[in-house]
């Protein structure tokens, strides 16, 4: 089965739009984006690993985790969730940040859409960029690539999670 993926970016409008398909239903693929111990299994591109330090997902509330490198290197991110409709979208704000918790401004706005049809469910992941520099010095530290191979780690734990 050939499962949807497209990655845009719009430097004009400074925003990089992201639709996957993942053969797996809405519910599972939405706890797989929302819960702390499953993000740590896939939200970083191997050999780096993802380590929550803590996650609170309600509006206002945020997740503040760190991508570890195999040598122990830690680069933290903060993420603050500022709209959540159960199942089908929420909205964050991102920004790397330092391991006392103080964001690296400026940011990016992500907001996360969920649709189920015949057991796949669609997510679309709309991604603005506070700045067009910040935009590109993402690109070219290989966010695309690095995204994409979480993408796929993301399928194979839906793939154990469906069993």
């Amino acid at each position: 089965m050939k499962l949807l993926f497209d990655f845009t970016v719009d430097k004009a409008a400074q925003k990089v739009f992201i639709t996957r398909e993942f053969d797996a239903p809405q519910h599972l693929v939405w706890e797989a984006f929302t819960n702390a111990a499953l993000l740590d299994q896939w939200t970083a591109p191997a050999p780096f690993t993802a380590r929550t330090k803590y996650m609170n997902f309600e509006v206002g509330g945020k997740r503040f985790y760190a991508m570890v490198s195999p040598d122990g290197t830690e680069m933290w991110a903060l993420q603050t969730y500022t709209s959540i409709t159960p199942i089908t979208n929420f909205k964050m704000f991102n920004a790397f940040a330092d391991k006392d918790e103080n964001p690296q401004l400026p940011g990016s706005a992500w907001d996360y859409t969920f649709s189920e049809q015949e057991g796949i469910t669609k997510v679309i992941i709309t991604i603005y960029n506070e700045s067009l520099e910040r935009m590109e010095r993402m690109i070219a530290m290989g966010f695309k690539e690095g995204f994409m191979a979480t993408i796929n780690q993301l399928e194979n734990l839906l793939g154990t999670l469906k069993k």
